[in-house]
């Protein structure tokens, strides 16, 4: 007879195995997005970008057709455009003007003449404009210098500075600087105004020097104001520059134009105004753009 005591199952003979924790799930690469996904994403992005940048080429054109059906039904409502150059012959003076090495030579020696003139004011100006932000003796003394001089045009400089400097090149970037620093000193003393003093309290709390004070806290505070100013400063320039090479220069696109109106060749003066306005345009995108590195928390 057989015991129950004895008997066994074949499972209860068998060694126990322990249970195996869950398989991992083997995961597959995501596949790369899809060139319209990417485009999609892209556009959502820069969506007010591309508005604004449409918005601004319908204008241009815009205003094209105006200034050809003005020009051409020699339109006089008030003002006269029965002299007016029509867009068509500005072009034709553009492609005869761009492949002559005269005219490329006026525009280099205008854009050197802004390079040197403006790269000296910002150099002075910002400094400048710091220290007498910060000491207030500073500021005592050379604020009603600079108010009084400021409001003078750059035109009533032109006989001062043939009379200050030897050549009329020299001159004729001495006004392009006088143009351009005022703007870059104006702001740059607002900015240094609309610093919070109560982190210039809670640095010097923590133990910061003067020196770390100005490069940590005054400076990065005022980047808006100075970049505001430097901005202004290059289109004041630019004004600057065209009257002085009107009047004392002999090259230039200043004197480029002026030479077209003397010698009555109505789309060379069209060409110059326009080339100003592109090289100005220019150089004030530099300037933001480069405003937009320095300062990245600043871009929207």
């Amino acid at each position: 007879m057989s015991s129950p005591a004895i008997l066994r199952h074949p499972e209860d003979s068998m060694p126990a195995i322990a249970e195996a924790g869950p398989v991992p799930a083997v995961t597959t690469p995501a596949a790369p997005p899809s060139f319209g996904t990417l485009a999609l994403r892209w556009y959502r992005l820069n969506r007010s970008r591309l508005r604004a940048t449409a918005i601004g080429i319908i204008s241009l054109l815009a205003f094209l057709l105006v200034w050809h059906l003005l020009t051409t039904y020699r339109v006089v409502f008030f003002v006269r455009f029965t002299n007016v150059p029509s867009p068509l012959a500005v072009y034709a003076s553009f492609t005869k003007a761009i492949h002559d090495p005269k005219f490329l030579m006026h525009v280099v020696l205008s854009c050197r003449r802004i390079f040197i003139g403006f790269s000296l004011a910002a150099i002075v100006g910002v400094p400048l404009g710091l220290i007498m932000g910060r000491f207030k003796l500073i500021h005592e003394i050379i604020f009603p210098v600079a108010e009084v001089l400021r409001p003078i045009p750059a035109i009533a400089w032109v006989p001062m500075a043939i009379m200050l400097w030897p050549t009329n090149e020299q001159s004729i970037v001495f006004i392009t600087f006088l143009g351009s620093f005022f703007p870059i000193l104006v702001n740059t003393l607002h900015g240094m105004s609309l610093v919070d003093p109560v982190l210039v309290r809670a640095a010097q709390c923590l133990g910061a020097r003067e020196r770390s004070i100005f490069r940590d806290v005054y400076f990065p505070a005022s980047l808006p104001h100075i970049f505001t100013g430097l901005t202004v400063g290059m289109g004041v320039a630019w004004v600057s520059l065209i009257a002085a090479e009107m009047i004392s220069g002999q090259y230039g696109i200043g004197y480029f134009t002026w030479e077209a109106y003397s010698l009555v060749q109505y789309p060379d003066i069209a060409l110059g105004m326009i080339a100003i306005g592109v090289l100005g345009l220019g150089s004030s995108l530099l300037i933001r753009g480069a405003g937009q590195l320095v300062m990245p928390w600043s871009a929207k």
